[in-house]
């Protein structure tokens, strides 16, 4: 019978240990970031664009909306290029 309790007892302090040692690596890993891979080809408003981020390696802007909706856009078209521009004017303003 304390043959049986002590392997009882092994047993959950084993599963104690991998279930902490499991949900310490799944945190302390980073996350990683959206990445553009389909480029929208329609042109946004720019009132319902709340922020962007630069893609270098797919030569795009990634634009958040007001409502959380992230857009790529390819970076070298003019409206992108004055997009940016009025979002970095409303952050400097504030």
């Amino acid at each position: 019978m304390k043959l049986h309790a002590a392997a009882i007892l092994v047993l959950f302090w084993l599963s104690v240990f991998t279930v902490h040692t499991v949900k310490g690596s799944a945190g302390s890993q980073s996350m990683t970031k959206f990445q553009c891979v389909d480029l929208s080809p329609k042109q946004l408003k720019i009132r319902n664009l709340k922020s962007y981020e630069k893609q270098t390696q797919t030569n795009a802007v990634m634009f958040v909306t007001t409502n959380g909706i992230k857009i790529c856009v390819r970076s070298d078209q003019k409206w992108v290029q004055h997009a940016m521009k009025k979002i970095d004017e409303k952050r400097t303003a504030k």
